[in-house]
């Protein structure tokens, strides 16, 4: 035999021997599968449009916008109401820690929270979440003496997309529609603040979260719509006071999103605070289990206080 022949006679020897040991050796058990988070209990909803909401598509609970409903306890309610809108990026919403978690913060401060259920990508594109955010501005300050609010203390708030949605309603909206026949299109839908969190805000720039954008805006982008939601462009004198938080280390929204909007609440003499925590990915929530940027929410606390958010309305 050859040494050539010699030599592939050994490797295919080997390469049997190989296959046999892999056969016989017992086949290791495949990973469990990760169980799924169950569903994130909520209370029952107000649907925005009872009738239907303008331009849906379909019957479905995806195509009717609502409120779930968090009040706080009597002795305890202050009149201050919040409508939260949970991020995910205009394609789905983060109903636990941008939702419920946040509304029983905000119930633990006297303030009532409405959850914002708007309409998503792709079965939805503008301006229909802008027209669900608007709308549930105008529920709660209409709804007022139902809820025991005061209809001048009527905030949003916002994480991620739903930041940019509420940066949206900040600085788009209207004193109410007088010729409506509906007396909740009659109300004003400008929120008396606003608070941001992680937001997605700079359309149309380097600094944009392009998941967002491509939800909201669809495939073909008309630059006048990319001009129109970029918020930070349309901050004027008229823009609600506005709080804002941002961590350095988020790498999927990077903070310069708040400074932006930052920026341009301080050229239009808007009374505004920043904070930019350096630990923190995106996404946190109220990030209970990261010390340094759980105290967030405490500057929050300390800032709705300084706005007299956290009085008593009857106290005022």
């Amino acid at each position: 035999m050859s040494h050539r022949l010699r030599r592939w006679a050994w490797a295919l020897a080997g390469l049997c021997i190989a296959s046999f040991a892999a056969a016989a050796e017992p086949a290791k058990p495949a990973a469990p599968a990760k169980p799924k988070a169950p569903p994130v209990e909520m209370p029952a909803i107000r649907l925005l449009w009872p009738d239907g909401a303008p331009g849906a598509v379909g019957s479905e609970d995806l195509d009717k916008p609502g409120l779930w409903i968090y009040l706080p306890p009597a002795d305890k309610a202050n009149g201050t109401a919040v409508v939260v809108c949970p991020g995910g990026g205009y394609g789905g919403l983060a109903l636990d820690h941008e939702g419920k978690q946040i509304a029983e913060y905000l119930n633990g401060q006297g303030i009532a929270a409405f959850v914002l259920r708007y309409r998503l990508a792709p079965r939805y594109r503008q301006p229909s979440p802008m027209l669900d955010v608007q709308r549930a501005l105008r529920t709660v300050r209409a709804g007022a003496q139902q809820w025991n609010l005061d209809p001048k203390r009527v905030g949003v708030m916002g994480f991620s997309a739903g930041g940019h949605l509420a940066s949206t309603a900040a600085t788009h909206f209207d004193q109410g529609k007088t010729d409506s026949s509906d007396p909740v299109d009659a109300v004003s839908c400008r929120p008396d603040f606003a608070i941001l969190c992680y937001p997605v805000i700079a359309f149309g720039t380097d600094y944009v979260h392009r998941g967002s954008q491509n939800n909201l805006l669809g495939p073909e982008q008309d630059p006048k719509l990319i001009e129109f939601y970029a918020s930070h462009k349309h901050v004027t004198p008229e823009t609600p006071p506005t709080f804002l938080f941002h961590t350095d280390a988020d790498a999927a929204v990077v903070p310069e999103n708040s400074v932006l909007f930052y920026l341009a609440l301080r050229k239009a003499k808007v009374p505004a605070e920043l904070h930019i925590y350096e630990p923190g990915k995106h996404g946190v929530g109220l990030a209970k289990s990261i010390p340094a940027l759980a105290a967030w929410s405490d500057r929050l606390t300390d800032w709705l206080r300084e706005h007299k958010l956290l009085e008593r309305a009857d106290a005022q």
